[in-house]
């Protein structure tokens, strides 16, 4: 009989280096760089930027800009609450005319009730925040798309706007609140203008840069910030392994609200009274600011910052037309191209650092 030969031990296998993983490895900064989402709204502003300081002579002076960074912010505010409902996957329809809603409560709180601005304010704010959060409650609960939900929000805010507005003033404007108590601090807050070396600007401007700076440290070192990525990348997947998908949304929801009322507030302040059609459509410009900025539609992908350069290109082709004395019939189709080649831009861009080892 034969006898089975021993086979000598296999060698171990060497464990795998950190550099193995693809986890673990260590992405060159010009990679990082390309994966950001802000990248392609940044290209996109530096070229219409150096396109209108060359068309426009005005463009580049001080108060000039200054117009162009006041319009930016007035898109701006409301486009940081939009571009983290979008990461989060979803929309709002409403957001134009809650903008005016706001507006709306606070004025005819005011003046109606004959009661200091500051009363009308925080009502406003209560109002404002139950709203986004009943967009939120519907959402969670009956499953709709948040598109049908908030286009039905839509309808029925610019109708209530009308409506009530008729129904209290007789008329479709509030009456002024300028000579009310607390006006003057209130504009202070909400609409007054800065004085930079010599130059106005007005605090909207700050305003926004602060909610951009809040939004950016929410998504990047919070874990309320990880949970609004894995909402809109994958709910079922994030609820799976313990995420508040339900909460987050409706806390999505509300912030937008939140830059609804403060957008509303401006608009009381810096002109007094309220027109109560106001606001129809801008919803779509504050969903394009998110866009140019790198937002998804299908969500789990974006940043404040891209949505804030984003309303910056949308400001300086709103006042650059105006500058470079062309026909501003034409800057909607300036807009519309704008956005086609920075989702494209950004398309690419992603496609690319995927593709990449």
């Amino acid at each position: 009989m034969g006898h089975a030969v021993a086979q000598p031990p296999r060698p171990p296998e060497p464990a795998p280096s950190p550099a193995d993983d693809e986890r673990l490895a260590r992405r060159s900064p010009v990679r990082r760089l390309l994966g950001r989402p802000e990248l392609g709204a940044l290209l996109g502003a530096v070229a219409v930027f150096a396109f209108f300081s060359v068309a426009a002579d005005a463009f580049l002076q001080a108060s000039s800009f200054s117009t162009v960074l006041y319009a930016s912010s007035t898109f701006g505010i409301m486009a940081v609450g939009v571009s983290l409902l979008m990461i989060g996957g979803e929309f709002d329809l409403s957001a134009g005319v809650l903008v005016t809603t706001s507006a709306l409560i606070a004025a005819l709180v005011s003046y109606q009730l004959t009661l200091n601005v500051w009363a009308g304010v925080v009502v406003s704010l209560v109002l404002t925040l139950l709203l986004g959060m009943v967009n939120g409650l519907l959402y969670v609960n009956t499953g709709l798309p948040s598109f049908v939900v908030t286009l039905a929000t839509f309808f029925m805010l610019a109708g209530a706007n009308l409506g009530v507005t008729k129904a209290v003033t007789g008329n479709v404007a509030t009456d002024s609140v300028r000579d009310m108590d607390g006006f003057d601090s209130a504009r202070a807050v909400f609409a007054s203008d800065v004085d930079l070396a010599g130059v106005n600007v007005n605090v909207t401007v700050f305003w926004w840069l602060l909610l951009v700076a809040a939004a950016t440290w929410l998504l990047l070192r919070t874990r309320t910030g990880n949970w609004i990525f894995a909402v809109g990348g994958a709910a079922a997947s994030a609820r799976a392994v313990g995420v508040p998908v339900a909460r987050t949304r409706i806390g999505l929801f509300m912030g937008v609200a939140f830059c609804a009322w403060l957008s509303g507030m401006h608009l009381v302040f810096a002109f007094a009274t309220v027109q109560s059609g106001e606001g129809v459509g801008n919803e779509f410009f504050f969903i394009i600011c998110a866009v140019i900025g790198g937002c998804l539609l299908t969500g789990g992908y974006g940043s404040a910052i891209g949505a804030a350069i984003g309303a910056f290109i949308f400001g300086m082709t709103n006042k650059g037309i105006v500058y470079a004395e062309w026909n501003p019939d034409w800057f909607k189709f300036f807009l519309g191209a704008m956005l086609l080649i920075a989702t494209v831009v950004n398309l690419i861009v992603r496609r690319r650092v995927e593709r990449a080892p």
